[in-house]
């Protein structure tokens, strides 16, 4: 059972409801220790005095301003508690406003109100299902641990979240802050249609269960391949930005992967549909900086005696087949042939390898695992 970190009311009004503040996230990031190269032994942060190098006690130490090059105004801690907003107990809304007046950029963390104490459920609630049918955010400020916080109180389907919000002078002006920003508005015309259907096809209802942190996973299958002494797969390099000139097939092709890994029918007449599948493997091909092949007629399924079934058995595979995959499926096939060095070579390097026989070893027999 969580534990509250702060308890208070919640006051509208004059209707006042005691609640708890929970925390609603956790954190699930890989934490490692500092260590010196070559040793296990761990590295200690002090507090150092800069100029005599010597250790200096907390006690001793005081908050310094600096007003000028080496002059400082000299805050001790106890005048900073003195002018501490306080020990409040109270998150005073003070208005009421629409969810999307609120930029996002405002939002910090989130934490779970509950009420304190089955007496109060009903007040609770009501406070809950006013703000859900009002479809209204409570704007007030309250004090933790002796620093303001301003905070919107919203209504979810059973319970009341509080998020802390940046202060207006904390948020940055992106028309100041920025380097370069487009200077026009994207006019309506083909590329903005096309660029519509694809945010269409890819439109799904918000479910977060389908999204995972995969680098923490690869973070972890790192530590455990090295404990084991287990080679590393590298990722692959990021595709290269889109031209201008090129933005049109680019788009027509996402838009036909996006329709086909969905099942959906392209649009359209047969020569059409065709045009397009080409234009999809084509801008996905350069995407990945390989070399499409040109379309076939029909696909036939392989039959298990063709040469390049048997190649495909036996391991080996000519350069031009190597050139189409990705660094990804040339390192696990490095990894099935045993090719010593493999994590440190270059997608090139991988290619020259499994195509000049030199990984071949082995044919897939003692093979070593590999972290992906």
């Amino acid at each position: 059972m969580a534990r509250a970190i702060w308890s208070g009311v919640i006051t509208f009004g004059l209707v006042t409801v005691p609640v708890g503040l929970y925390t609603a996230t956790e954190d699930h990031t890989v934490h490692f220790h500092q260590l010196q190269r070559g040793t296990s032994d761990r590295i200690r942060n002090r507090r150092v005095n800069e100029r005599t190098g010597d250790e200096v006690a907390t006690r001793d130490i005081v908050k310094g301003y600096e007003i000028d090059e080496g002059r400082y105004v000299v805050v001790e801690p106890d005048e900073l508690d003195e002018i501490a907003p306080g020990r409040s107990r109270t998150i005073d809304i003070s208005d009421f406003v629409d969810p999307e007046a609120v930029e996002p950029v405002y939002f910090d963390r989130t934490y779970y109100v509950a009420p304190r104490g089955e007496e109060y459920d009903k007040v609770y609630e009501l406070l809950r299902a006013a703000l859900a049918e009002a479809n209204k955010v409570g704007i007030a400020t309250f004090v933790m641990r002796s620093k303001q916080y301003l905070t919107a109180l919203r209504a979810e389907d059973k319970v009341l979240v509080l998020q802390t919000l940046h202060w207006a002078d904390e948020v940055r002006d992106p028309g100041t802050e920025l380097p370069e920003l487009p200077s026009e508005r994207a006019g309506r015309g083909k590329q903005l249609d096309m660029a519509l259907e694809l945010v269409d096809a890819l439109s799904s209802d918000w479910d977060p269960s389908r999204y995972r942190d995969t680098y923490q996973e690869k973070v972890r299958e790192l530590v455990k391949a090295k404990a084991e002494g287990q080679e590393i797969a590298v990722s692959e390099e990021p595709p290269e930005a889109t031209n201008v000139i090129d933005l049109m097939k680019a788009l027509e092709g996402s838009l036909q992967a996006a329709r086909s890994g969905r099942g959906e029918p392209a649009s359209g007449t047969t020569e059409k549909t065709g045009k397009a599948e080409a234009a999809g493997k084509t801008a996905k091909a350069e995407a990945a900086g390989k070399t499409p092949k040109a379309p076939t007629r029909k696909s036939r399924p392989e039959r298990a005696g063709t040469p390049s079934a048997r190649a495909r058995r036996s391991g080996s595979t000519s350069k031009r087949e190597l050139q189409e995959l990705s660094k990804a499926e040339l390192y696990e096939r490095a990894s099935q042939q045993d090719v010593p060095g493999r994590s440190k070579m270059s997608r090139e390097d991988l290619i020259d390898a499994l195509s000049g026989g030199s990984g071949g070893r082995g044919h897939g027999h003692g093979r070593k695992k590999s972290a992906a």
